[in-house]
């Protein structure tokens, strides 16, 4: 059985790494092909589309699609072994399903140890200079398109903009409000708030400032008054990608703190964050699946078992992006939402193996 595990063994990483570098061959094709007229007419170094974008593209793209490639690796090699009787072989000599599924796992394992390493902190840092190159020569200028903007500071301290101008890093409908004990006692308002580069600090057009002691209110306005705050325009320059660039203890730092400040939507942060580990543990969950529905002689051969496992595949991949998107847009729970497709496979997973260990 050493011998049949090694086979094994061998037969799953050989195919996975063929087909993933085969798919991120074509990827970069098609990828060059859809962005060349962007190179040229922005001037990109040759040295800058292939050191700085693909180098860094080539490992995002096959950890992004790696438990997709092992499952159809697992279906492909199997279900040619299937094809010339070799499982058929051994399950004759008292070889079990359960004793056969373990080589497929050994390799599994390697894979998903290797994927949840490159997820967590290799492909973050690399992500850093492809965003980098994208956004230089590829993407469209950034635009800060949010409205009714509000931060906490500092505890019982809160910003409001009704709208922010990132191009000429100006605010309007600007207001600063102080709570103690919960009870206002502090109120600025202005009607723009503009970033001095040269100072380093805001100037704040046509303000009022109101101050709240027990029964009385002092007010003091004016036209301009320069002051500093705990923000700086950067913070409205950042397109959502950006998480990509942040190992993930990073990650959950800058979650903690985007909450503590207020910002009201961190769910595609912690998206991001919780599929960095689902995505490998898939690994495992499609390898059962695919050893169960391939190790069998069946009817129609390899052609239907490899159908069979593309549309297991996409159907996984398309409940990943049903459930994430229900975590962004209506406040689901990213943990359980990006764990979900994890969940259902792993049930589908769990009939499958109890079928085939019959």
């Amino acid at each position: 059985m050493k011998i049949l595990d090694l086979y094994i063994i061998r037969k799953f990483l050989l195919t996975f790494f063929y087909s993933i570098g085969l798919i991120v061959a074509i990827a970069i094709v098609f990828d060059f092909s859809e962005k060349v007229d962007d190179f040229i007419d922005r001037k990109a170094p040759i040295s800058a589309i292939a050191f700085k974008y693909y180098l860094n593209f080539i490992p995002y793209f096959a950890n992004l699609f790696s438990p997709l490639f092992v499952f159809i690796s697992v279906v492909f090699f199997t279900s040619r072994m299937a094809g010339r009787s070799e499982t058929v072989a051994v399950f004759c000599s008292g070889v079990s399903f359960p004793r056969l599924l373990v080589p497929y796992m050994i390799a599994a394992s390697c894979i998903a140890g290797l994927s949840l390493y490159l997820n967590n902190y290799v492909i973050p840092h690399s992500n850093k200079t492809r965003l980098a190159f994208e956004n230089q020569y590829i993407r469209n200028p950034f635009v800060y398109k949010f409205r009714n903007i509000h931060r906490q500071l500092e505890p019982g301290n809160f910003i409001y903009f009704e709208s922010f101008n990132n191009f000429e890093n100006v605010g309007f409908r600007f207001s600063n409000e102080h709570f103690e004990d919960g009870r206002l006692v502090y109120k600025l308002t202005a009607e723009r708030i503009r970033w001095d580069s040269t100072m380093s600090r805001w100037e704040l057009q046509h303000f009022a400032v109101r101050h709240f002691d027990e029964m009385q209110e002092k007010v003091v306005s004016g036209l301009k008054k320069d002051t500093a705050y705990a923000f700086t325009p950067q913070e409205f320059k950042r397109r959502e990608s950006n998480i990509e660039t942040m190992d993930t203890p990073q990650l959950k730092t800058y979650v903690r703190s985007e909450k503590a400040r207020g910002v009201e939507n961190t769910a595609y942060m912690e998206v991001e964050r919780h599929r960095r580990t689902s995505f490998p543990f898939a690994t495992f969950v499609l390898t059962i699946i695919g050893v169960s529905i391939s190790s069998r002689k069946v009817k129609g051969g390899l052609g239907m078992q490899l159908g069979l496992g593309i549309f297991i595949a996409f159907s996984y991949i398309m409940l990943m992006q049903v459930s994430t998107t229900f975590a962004i847009k209506a406040n689901f729970s990213p943990l359980v939402s990006v764990w979900i497709p994890n969940i259902v496979f792993g049930v589908v997973a769990a009939a499958l193996f109890k079928r085939s260990n019959l």
